[in-house]
């Protein structure tokens, strides 16, 4: 058993630290976290001043799939050959030697949720990878949905292959047209009608969509884009996160999404307002996500925001009200949480993967750097 004696723990818990108390680990988990030292014999790793918080998590991200000192061109985010791709699988467009995968790892952020581009009404499904893993198959987590898009994205790309829109009508059009098939297809075969076999493999994987056991993580940025997504899901009652948001300048898109119980992966705050719906942009927007008080995590949207800057986003939360806890947990325990992984992740505690970051000092200092970075308990970077 490994041990670190900790200044300061962030749990990942939104109302929890830990002063002058010990974290320990054997193999991949986490034994103990508490202020006494747990046992005579247990081996202590000396970090001096340490603050230790989880490993960071992307909740959304295309990290992998457009490349770090790669043309444009060699970008896999997006595939063109029609707007409805519902056997899409990120994973397949994953390059693990993407450098910017070392260069988060040394800023903490362990662990990427990567989904398939917005240009499609239907992208394909989302894959939760280590950013440590030697290969697609070794990095792979577990699957988090699949990726839809409502607004300007699916009909900024007209030009592409296959049935394409070019207004949101049309692309709401085309979505519920396969959600209409898809469903009366799954009717016929809960009655017995149809063959399973037979059904088109296509339609065949949105039946968990339907059935709300897969989520949709739906592309909104904005309010009227955020109501579409909620007269979607009253009239097929499918299970969805909301991701961006960036253009919502109202509390009451908020309120709604709380009431309605619909999680918010939001960001990213620090990229340029570069198209129409992202007209209302602007930092000053997470005091009304701060005040209204939704379940929701950040994301980096890499290559937008670069990965290992996910954390300095914080600072906004910071300055709108929330503790310094709370903010850590927006991108550990939140975000584990909407991602469905956080029976393994997300907070430091006995049973959960032992993937942390040692800190210099506080992480909101901003001399901050990470010491030591452990995923599943192997030291992945070290710095004196």
């Amino acid at each position: 058993m490994l041990c670190i004696k900790a200044k300061l723990i962030y749990t990942g818990k939104p109302e929890d630290t830990i002063q002058d108390a010990y974290l320990a680990f054997e193999g991949k988990q986490i034994v103990y976290v508490g202020k006494e030292k747990p046992g005579k014999e247990v081996e202590v790793w000396d970090v001096e001043d340490a603050v230790i918080t989880p490993a960071f998590i992307d909740a959304h991200c295309h990290i992998g799939m457009e490349r770090a000192g790669e043309p444009s061109r060699e970008a896999e985010v997006n595939e063109q050959f029609e707007s409805v791709l519902p056997m899409v699988d990120a994973l397949f467009s994953v390059y693990m030697d993407d450098k910017a995968f070392k260069e988060a790892i040394e800023q903490g952020t362990l662990y990427s949720c990567i989904l398939p581009g917005s240009a499609n009404i239907l992208g394909g499904r989302g894959a939760i990878v280590r950013n440590y893993g030697v290969d697609v198959d070794d990095a792979f987590i577990r699957y988090a949905g699949v990726k839809a898009a409502l607004g300007y994205n699916p009909r900024s790309v007209e030009e592409w292959k296959g049935t394409r829109p070019r207004t949101r009508m049309g692309a709401v059009a085309i979505f519920q047209r396969w959600l209409e098939k898809a469903k009366s297809t799954m009717k016929l075969v809960e009655q017995g009608k149809k063959d399973l076999e037979e059904v088109e493999p296509e339609l065949k994987l949105l039946f968990p969509v339907l059935r709300g056991e897969e989520a949709l993580r739906i592309h909104v940025h904005r309010s009227d884009d955020v109501a579409a997504l909620l007269r979607l899901r009253s009239i097929y009652g499918f299970k969805a996160t909301a991701e961006h948001l960036c253009d919502v300048a109202s509390k009451h898109t908020f309120e709604r999404l709380r009431e309605e119980g619909v999680p918010i992966v939001y960001g990213p705050i620090d990229a340029f307002p570069y198209k129409t719906e992202l007209k209302n942009e602007s930092y000053r927007n997470v005091k009304l996500l701060v005040e209204a008080r939704p379940l929701f995590g950040l994301m980096s949207d890499h290559p937008v925001i670069l990965q290992r800057n996910l954390y300095l986003q914080l600072r906004f939360f910071r300055r709108y009200g929330m503790s310094r806890a709370e903010c850590i947990s927006l991108i550990t325990r939140r975000n584990a949480q909407i991602l469905g992984i956080d029976d393994i992740l997300g907070s430091l505690e006995p049973g959960k993967w032992a993937s942390f970051t040692v800190w210099s000092e506080d992480p909101f200092s901003l001399e901050a750097y990470p010491k030591l970075v452990v995923g599943e308990g192997r030291k992945l970077h070290e710095e004196g």
